[in-house]
């Protein structure tokens, strides 16, 4: 079992920047992927970034160049920095992870972008 404990997310301007944390404890293997994924209300969730620990990081078109991905891996944390957010950045983000075979999730955290 892995435990996903993500940091508050807030309020931010146009412009302006964030960032997640989300530490993982418990059952973590050598291999893994980490993630963020983001979900609108009524809308599908959508996968935001992706780290792994043979093949490092892809991106989704809408954020790449403003966000940034990385792992601390002493302490099992993976970290989004959100840069240059957007209107559109606004919604709920969620912490994954997958190893030893089995996926896991965060509780989620808001992020609204509005001035």
């Amino acid at each position: 079992q892995v435990q996903l404990v993500e940091s508050r997310g807030g309020l931010v301007q146009p412009g302006g920047s964030l960032r997640l944390s989300c530490k993982a404890s418990g059952d973590f293997f050598s291999s893994y992927t980490m993630a963020w994924f983001r979900q609108a209300p009524g809308k599908q969730r959508e996968l935001v970034a992706r780290i792994t620990s043979t093949d490092g990081t892809i991106y989704a078109a809408s954020v790449k160049g403003r966000f940034t991905i990385s792992t601390d891996n002493a302490n099992n944390t993976v970290y989004l920095q959100m840069n240059s957010l957007k209107l559109e950045d606004t919604d709920v983000y969620y912490c994954y992870c997958y190893t030893g075979g089995l996926s896991y999730w965060g509780q989620g955290t808001q992020v609204t972008v509005s001035s």
